[in-house]
């Protein structure tokens, strides 16, 4: 979720020209068969020769760990800490853009209360892609389930932003009595909710690679101040466009693709998780104009005690943009959910 509908269809029709000649750009229907393969051909070639790293590694503080695994044929990277074999634990889901980078504030805070975990998704961060993988909400879910069975956690206290809802409330669902709580960040089940026009551009075949190719650093800062009031971070976000190579945004491209029914897949999850009435915190920011703030409400149907909270003068990104008031509601949460 990340760049304005009106800047990325002028892109997605003229990207970049003044860096091509007029037989350098493929017939856009040509375009997902080239961009993601190989080389990626002209287009690949043009966000490959501008996409450069610039921030240095992030430090971690000294509570934290980090490991790398290989989960179905894919290989990632966790940030963890507290006890290291306790079977209940945090696991923080990242969305699009973005990696498990974004939670090193919460972790290094949950973590005196418990065991934390924060995983690299495929294709995303530091993790690996498969050219098969298929990035639907039940294949994704399906991951995260084989992650936890492999670093031996059997209860999940689950904090989700972005498409981090649809991913862990999928695995939610599948494993109901296995979910001990729940903190959505501007996430959770999307009922009534039918994409926002970035969506509808990524799914497009062609178009969506076009426009891919035609987001630079420069676009990419503009685009994620969509909607704040507050500005993100500048580090924060060159650190996400350092992430976002080539590799990542044909990942991107193959999660909206793979995820047609976003109110029906949030209908069924609701159907399996509301019977367990599971404690959750609801965090939105009151300006999302990816994910709006009606939705926050309707997490009830999930979580029919669910505490909401809602952020004004906050966006998508609430926990960034008031990463001390996000502590201050999530970790007495979490701490009172890991002592029951």
């Amino acid at each position: 979720m990340l760049v304005s509908a009106a800047v990325i269809a002028v892109l997605a029709f003229a990207p970049a020209a003044s860096a091509q000649t007029p037989g350098d750009v493929t017939d856009p229907a040509d375009a997902p068969l080239v961009y993601c393969d190989g080389d990626g051909g002209p287009l690949g070639a043009q966000t490959d020769a501008e996409h450069e790293r610039i921030m240095p590694p992030l430090p971690f503080p000294p509570q934290l760990r980090t490991r790398t695994l290989t989960v179905d044929g894919v290989m990632t990277r966790t940030i963890e800490g507290g006890p290291r074999r306790a079977r209940e634990a945090v696991v923080f889901v990242h969305g699009n853009p973005s990696s498990s980078k974004d939670w090193v504030h919460l972790l290094a805070r949950v973590r005196r209360h418990g065991r934390v975990l924060a995983v690299d998704f495929p294709g995303f961060g530091d993790a690996s892609d498969r050219q098969d993988f298929e990035y639907s909400p039940g294949r994704m879910g399906a991951w995260l389930g084989a992650l936890l069975k492999q670093v031996g956690i059997r209860r999940a206290h689950l904090v989700l932003h972005d498409f981090g809802g649809p991913w862990g409330l999928e695995w939610a669902a599948a494993h109901p009595r296995r979910l001990s709580s729940a903190v959505l960040f501007g996430t959770g089940i999307l009922v009534d909710y039918y994409g926002h026009p970035i969506a509808h551009i990524w799914r497009t075949p062609g178009i969506g690679e076009l426009s891919m190719a035609g987001t630079d650093r420069s676009l990419f800062h503009s685009a994620m101040q969509n909607g704040q009031t507050k500005p993100l971070p500048r580090d924060f976000v060159d650190r996400l466009y350092d992430d976002f190579d080539r590799m990542t945004r044909c990942s991107v491209l193959r999660l909206y693709r793979s995820f047609d029914d976003p109110d029906g897949t949030g209908n069924r999850q609701a159907k399996r998780l509301r019977p367990r009435d599971i404690p959750a915190l609801v965090i939105w920011g009151e300006n999302d104009p990816y994910l709006p703030a009606s939705l926050a409400e309707r997490q009830r149907e999930a979580f029919p005690h669910a505490r909401i909270v809602m952020y004004e003068d906050s966006a998508h990104w609430p926990f960034i943009d008031y990463p001390r008031r996000a502590a201050a509601d999530v970790v007495p949460f979490l701490r009172r959910q890991l002592a029951r």
